[in-house]
């Protein structure tokens, strides 16, 4: 059968065309390459991190991702489904980079379903919302290993990323991470010093992290420290450290080891522990001044370990309504990276008689300070802080500088002794480590290191950090404060995968309408004070008018005097003047709005179609050209 009519032709042949767009935009689709597209948006919201493209192109062992979200269900309110198909997107684009280790498994756990159960298996049992369980939340699994999160509140959208990325990079590894601990203090408690007595517990941070890590302790003479073994080196209050041991940490940084080193001008827990010595047992009591003099220098930091930072605007008031000006409570203004997934949903910390850092700068080397004072603190004598003595506050001396009390420093680190190992004073009681590895001395990192450094210890010490209390002879400790989920949040970030260390949380896709808001600001603030005005002469005249009304109620005729007469209508006239006012201002802001709606919805309809049809001229334009030239 022919169709020798233009028009069937032509229809036949529009329909054609629409098949093959149809079929090659679903078969694309189906391919990597139909993931992929291009990011225009301000802060890069629909493209994942570099870090999180190094984590999921180094998998070598199948990820899992069970993903559970109620799709069927009507009660599911506006704002997850939004939500969900935000996910949904992010999820793709993660499949679609890890060529094929990454397997997205999308299960909707409606009742009595094998979907639910599985739900429930991974420990995610749903949000009630409407007398309805609804399912929102993602499990990732490898080999054993599973994390979960059971719900993705849009709230925490942000967060999403890092919070996939982190859990794919835990269950890709097969053990708990491995901390090493050099430590002057004894944090793991100690015996009964006599029969009938109880032990010495150990310290929470230190039970906490035992949960959470392979804690290895690392004496404080060690010879070398493996950062194959180690993955992160906690140096916590390294009291009297000797060159010796500052050259096992800095060939550690430099082979490619994390450091994290909590520091302290004057340790009260340094004196408060068991560890503080007992002169009858012949024990000498801790130093309370720990620091880093040969490391920190070569880093381009200085530790005022002498005296304590004293910060009036952050001083906390402590028992008896006694003021603690070196006591800072530290909260979001003194949080200068709103966007670090290390500080960003803390609420405060409160550091106790801290050092302060300096940073004077390093070849190589970048500081970013996580936590810093004001610019009103300032250094105090160590012993009068200790005991608050309130004429502290008169003589403080500020010099205008914001000081570090947590920063983090990443680059290409410098052997801070060039000449290699230092030859200890004494050859008696150097402990080496006969397993370890032999290395060479490194003048410098193969790769850019990461040191974290915080400028105090007891703000990690049971009596600052936990409200303690024994039940039956149990402890239960719970934070009072957002201290030790800092220490936590930093080392989850340094021994999770290198990429995550310093990486940030994603911009929020849903944004303000700041142009908007600006506008309806300067309007409440050019029209407000006219308002304001008119809101005081209406209740004097209305004051007026009960005075008079009273008068009348006393049994005294009521007349008002031309004057009064006039003062009314006056008032009157003003009245309906104001409310013109503000009618034509309210229609002069409803106009501005509506023209930037018109704006953008035009350009949001007709930029592309209109970029397309500009594009298209140009390529014919360049062919009518080339044709013509033969």
């Amino acid at each position: 059968m022919k169709t020798n009519h233009p028009v069937t032709r032509a229809a036949l042949g529009v329909a054609a065309l629409v098949t093959i767009a149809v079929l090659a935009n679903w078969l694309v689709s189906l391919t990597p390459l139909g993931n992929r597209g291009a990011d225009f948006t301000e802060n890069k919201v629909h493209t994942l991190s570099s870090g999180t493209r190094a984590i999921v192109a180094e998998l070598d062992t199948p990820v899992v991702i069970r993903y559970y979200a109620s799709r069927t269900t009507d009660y599911m309110p506006e704002e997850l489904k939004l939500h969900m198909r935000r996910v949904d997107d992010l999820l793709k684009e993660y499949s679609s980079l890890s060529k094929g280790k990454l397997r997205i498994e999308n299960l909707d756990p409606e009742p009595d379903t094998d979907a639910e159960d599985s739900a429930n298996l991974d420990g995610i049992n749903g949000q009630r919302m409407d007398d309805q369980n609804l399912f929102f939340g993602l499990a990732i699994s490898c080999l054993d290993r599973t994390s979960v999160i059971p719900f993705l509140d849009p709230r925490d959208e942000t967060m999403l990323e890092y919070h996939l990325s982190k859990a794919i990079a835990e269950v890709a590894t097969p053990t708990k991470a491995k901390i090493g601990l050099m430590s002057g203090l004894d944090l793991r408690g100690a015996p009964a010093m006599m029969p009938g007595q109880p032990p010495t517990p150990g310290w929470v941070i230190y039970q906490q992290l035992k949960q959470s890590f392979e804690v290895v302790d690392v004496a404080m003479e060690a010879a070398t420290i493996d950062p194959k073994q180690i993955k992160v080196l906690l140096l916590f209050h390294p009291a009297a450290i000797t060159p010796a041991a500052e050259y096992s940490i800095d060939q550690y940084l430099l082979n490619g080891g994390t450091v994290v080193a909590c520091l302290d001008a004057y340790s009260v827990a340094a004196q408060m522990t068991s560890s503080g010595g007992n002169p009858m047992m012949g024990q000498q009591p801790s130093p309370t001044t720990s620091t880093l003099p040969t490391l920190l220098s070569a880093w381009g930091v200085t530790f005022e370990s002498g005296m304590v930072l004293a910060d009036p605007a952050l001083a906390t008031k402590l028992g008896g309504n006694r003021l603690g000006l070196a006591v800072p409570t530290l909260g979001k203004d003194s949080m200068p990276q709103k966007d670090n997934v290390i500080t960003k949903d803390l609420g405060s910390v409160t550091f106790f008689l801290p050092g302060a850092f300096t940073i004077t700068g390093a070849s190589g080397i970048t500081a970013n300070s996580l936590i810093k004072s004001t610019t009103g603190a300032g250094f105090v004598d160590a012993l009068k802080a200790s005991q608050l003595d309130p004429t502290l506050a008169r003589t403080l001396k500020s010099n205008g500088t914001a000081y570090d009390l947590v920063t983090h420093l990443t680059g290409t680190f410098k052997s801070a002794f060039p000449d290699g190992k230092p030859k200890p004073a004494a050859e008696e009681g150097a402990v080496e480590n006969k397993d370890a590895p032999k290395s060479e001395h490194l003048k410098e990192g193969a790769s850019p290191g990461n040191v974290f450094l915080i400028a105090d210890v007891d703000a990690f010490y049971d009596r600052f950090a936990y409200n303690v209390q024994n039940f039956g002879g149990t402890q239960m400790a719970s934070p009072s404060n957002g201290n030790a989920t800092l220490l936590f949040n930093l080392l989850d970030q340094a021994t999770g995968s290198k990429y995550l260390i310093g990486s940030r949380s994603r911009s929020a896709i849903t944004r303000p309408f700041t142009v908007v808001q600006k506008m309806e600001a300067d309007f409440n603030k050019s029209v407000g004070t006219k308002i304001e005005e008119f809101q005081t002469k209406q209740k004097a005249a209305q004051q007026k008018l009960s005075d008079l009304q009273a008068q009348k109620s006393g049994g005294s005729e009521l007349f008002l005097s031309p004057a009064q007469e006039a003062e009314i209508k006056k008032l009157r006239q003003e009245q309906v003047e104001y409310a013109k006012l503000v009618r034509e201002q309210e229609k002069t802001l409803r106009r501005q709005k509506d023209k930037l709606a018109g704006n953008i919805t035009l350009l949001n309809v007709a930029a592309m179609p209109l970029l397309v049809v500009l594009v298209g001229i140009g390529f014919f334009i360049q062919r009518r050209r080339s044709t013509r030239a033969r």
